[in-house]
């Protein structure tokens, strides 16, 4: 089992804020350009592993139980009833395309259950491996924790299928009492959605059946504890189980915000509440402009506010190479003075993140495909893993590897090596991963419909080659990928050495006519951060004039 050093996606304070880690991306059928259903997942954690997990198909005896750990830190929960089958799952989607991610938001701490079964890793990679659509996940979910307890805080799940997308939001009733309260919101198809470590559910039609499901105590259960004191149709799920706080809406919040003023007009009217101008929440659902696409989605992820209010790069904190992102903690003091930093979409404490895409006019086999990559998504490239697949990729498992032992042969850790030469001279570095990521990238989205076509062919005569087919194609997409991002961290280290810049045309580094390196670039500081600079240091570092010279 997993050993993780730190809890994944459970609350860390920092200052007195509670901070949450996890984004999901949400876009309905009719709002995707292949009517595909698309959803996202960014695991970030300190601490988190990053690895594409892998539970082949099974039959079990009667009687058969199944050992509970807890997901994030491996802790022995308990034991639950085996199912007689289980379904092949890869990352997070199983051989139906079934796909679910999730965000903590903890809420309310007294409704934790320390001695429940099932925490929220284990729910969903139970869940998938014994059900085949979202509506019966949802069902498989609530039945579990009611059976066993939910160990977890409060979680939003994405839950999703070829057709259908749902939000379910769940959290304990205390320690020891078994079950949770939970409401389930279909997304419409032509909508989309996300949370980020907030609850999103406020008010819900508890009469519309086919698309909003709860438990029964939903409301009643937050009367008793004081909650909630009104009308029923006036009930806020957020609200009662999840109170508004700081961290909540510039941390959590403000991320929904972002992937809504990507695809919406809705930009400029929604910024007042991640401001905290008004209390008045974002909508659940909004429709987009356009159509969005699975590498919309993907470059979705790798947002740091660029060109909004919120951005992070173009300020003093940015550094003289401009980099979007904020050493942890989020918050600091100075002077007795609490200050922060944003917390965007993209961060560098990834573990994991992937786009699931899922198509009902295709084959199963074919029309689940998670877009998986390890680390930071604006610093990895997303590979294609067919549904289907039943080896994982030798790059994306863990073979002795783990957050402190690195390996030349992890992806978690080839990527991690590279992100972080470019961290600190972001600007100046960038475009060198940026050009190879958009032409990998490029690749898989040109090669996509005929390596489905092949596999269909090879499904209608034999379903075995077919499956070989996509789990080869699936090993060699991230292992071909892999093997060049090894040579981009080469390229990387021998280019910007010493804070220089080498010459070079088309890759390939340039010599002078007598077949010696070329003359390097020294870049030295940027304008901008050069008089910032001087403003800070007064004349301490000015040259006397007779004495000016360049070295």
């Amino acid at each position: 089992m997993r050993k993780f050093l730190l809890l994944l996606t459970l609350w860390i304070t920092y200052g007195g804020l509670s901070l949450f880690a996890c984004t999901n991306l949400i876009v309905g059928k009719a709002a995707s350009t292949d009517g595909s259903t698309i959803i996202s997942y960014s695991a970030d954690s300190y601490g988190l592993f990053g690895e594409l997990y892998h539970y082949p198909a099974a039959t079990y005896p009667k009687g058969a139980l199944l050992d509970i750990y807890e997901w994030d830190t491996g802790k022995y929960l308990g034991q639950i009833k085996q199912a007689r089958q289980t379904y092949n799952v890869v990352g997070n989607m199983n051989e139906y395309q079934l796909s679910i991610a999730e965000t903590t938001f903890g809420g309310r701490p007294e409704l934790a259950d320390t001695t429940g079964i099932m925490d929220y890793g284990s729910l969903i990679y139970v869940t998938l491996q014994r059900s085949r659509t979202a509506r019966e996940a949802i069902k498989v979910m609530t039945d579990l924790v009611q059976e066993y307890g939910y160990y977890s805080g409060g979680e939003s799940f994405t839950i999703a299928d070829p057709n259908e997308i749902w939000v379910m939001e769940m959290i304990g009733k205390g320690p020891g009492i078994r079950g949770a309260v939970w409401v389930a919101v279909r997304v419409p198809d032509d909508c989309i959605t996300a949370h980020a470590n907030h609850s999103r559910i406020h008010q819900f039609n508890m009469n519309d059946k086919e698309n909003c499901l709860y438990s029964s105590d939903v409301i009643s259960f937050a009367r008793e504890k004081g909650y909630f004191d009104g009308v029923n149709k006036d009930f806020s799920f957020s609200k009662a189980y999840a109170p508004l706080d700081f961290g909540a809406r510039r941390f959590c919040e403000a991320r929904v915000w972002s992937y809504y003023n990507m695809f919406t007009d809705l930009g400029d009217d929604l910024l007042p509440y991640i401001e905290g101008d008004t209390d008045e929440p974002m909508p659940l659902f909004v429709r987009p402009k356009n159509k969005i696409s699975v590498r919309d989605v993907q470059n979705a992820m790798r947002d740091h506010y660029e060109g909004t209010a919120l951005d992070i790069s173009q300020d003093f904190g940015a550094g003289p190479y401009k980099t979007p992102y904020r050493l942890s903690p989020l918050t600091f003091n100075v002077d007795g003075e609490e200050y922060f930093n944003e917390r965007p979409i993209s961060t560098q404490q990834a573990g994991f993140v992937f786009v699931a895409q899922m198509r009902d006019y295709l084959p199963d086999e074919v029309g689940g495909v998670l877009w998986f990559a390890t680390d930071d998504a604006n610093m990895a490239v997303f590979t294609p893993v067919y549904c289907c697949a039943t080896e994982v990729p030798p790059c994306y498992k863990a073979n002795g590897a783990d957050y402190i032992t690195f390996s030349w042969d992890s992806s978690f850790w080839i990527y991690n090596w590279v992100s972080n030469m470019i961290y600190p001279r972001y600007n100046l570095m960038i475009d060198d991963l940026r050009g190879l990521q958009t032409e990998i990238e490029d690749q898989f989205a040109l090669n996509q419909k005929g390596i489905e076509q092949v596999a269909q062919d090879l499904l209608k005569t034999d379903k075995t080659k077919g499956v070989k087919y996509l789990t080869q194609y699936t090993t060699t997409a991230a292992q071909s990928t892999f093997d060049t991002w090894k040579r981009l961290g080469e390229f990387l280290i021998v280019k910007y050495q010493d804070g220089i810049v080498k010459q070079e045309k088309n890759g390939q580094f340039l010599r002078n006519e007598i077949g010696q390196p070329a003359d390097v670039k020294r870049p030295g500081l940027p304008e901008d951060f050069a008089r910032e600079y001087i403003k800070q240091t007064g004349d301490r570092y000015k040259v006397p004039a007779e004495n000016n010279s360049e070295n």
